[in-house]
């Protein structure tokens, strides 16, 4: 039986859900692995989006609190909002507290993921606080480590994302992720989906 992976993201401006992608096709080159692509709900008005200049959401399907013990292994990715998840994604770790009281998500892995406006702007802090609410759920948190290699030492270009997880910098929101932080975003994928995989056979 395959193990299910699922990524689940807030993206208001598309930053988020690019780095999602790719680590969904990260994710998909692992053999018996299945993938779903989820996005949190929106809590801002359709007239406060607007007054953003946020793009229409996109068609991936949202998802319910209790659908995430239906997963074998999560990414969760979110953008920076003062150092730490955005206040969608928090009001939506704040509505899994039936999971917590039965510890449904114990033992599951991990991985995080983030966009931030600029390069002091929470890379590092955001998945640091972020860990709080895997740690109260009794996940198992798993960062990448320096397994992306060469990419981690990159110092000639703008590169987003930590040993924490991919990452990428949106600026003033017309910076796209780059193609070495798109790579970072794969090789997450790849890494999470491997020990999903191995924990479900182990289970």
């Amino acid at each position: 039986m395959a193990a299910k992976l699922y990524i689940v993201y807030y993206s208001m401006y598309g930053h988020v859900e690019k780095l999602a992608e790719e680590i969904k096709k990260g994710a998909e080159s692992v053999v018996g692995v299945e993938v779903k692509q989820w996005q949190v709900p929106e809590t801002l008005s359709d007239e406060v989006l607007g007054k953003m200049s946020a793009p229409p959401k996109s068609d991936v399907p949202i998802i319910t609190p209790g659908e995430l013990a239906e997963a074998d292994g999560l990414i969760f990715g979110f953008p920076t909002r003062f150092g730490m998840m955005s206040a969608q994604f928090k009001a939506f770790m704040d509505a899994t507290g039936s999971l917590w009281r039965t510890q449904a998500l114990a033992g599951k892995p991990a991985g995080i993921f983030y966009s931030t406006g600029s390069q002091g702007g929470g890379q590092e802090t955001t998945a640091l606080t972020a860990i709080t609410q895997l740690v109260h759920h009794g996940m198992i948190f798993v960062p990448i480590g320096y397994t992306f290699g060469a990419g981690m030492f990159e110092m000639e270009q703008v590169k987003g994302g930590s040993p924490y997880g991919a990452g990428t910098f949106a600026g003033d929101g017309s910076r796209q992720p780059s193609e070495l932080e798109l790579k970072q975003a794969f090789h997450q994928g790849k890494c999470i989906a491997t020990i999903a995989k191995k924990l479900k056979k182990s289970a």
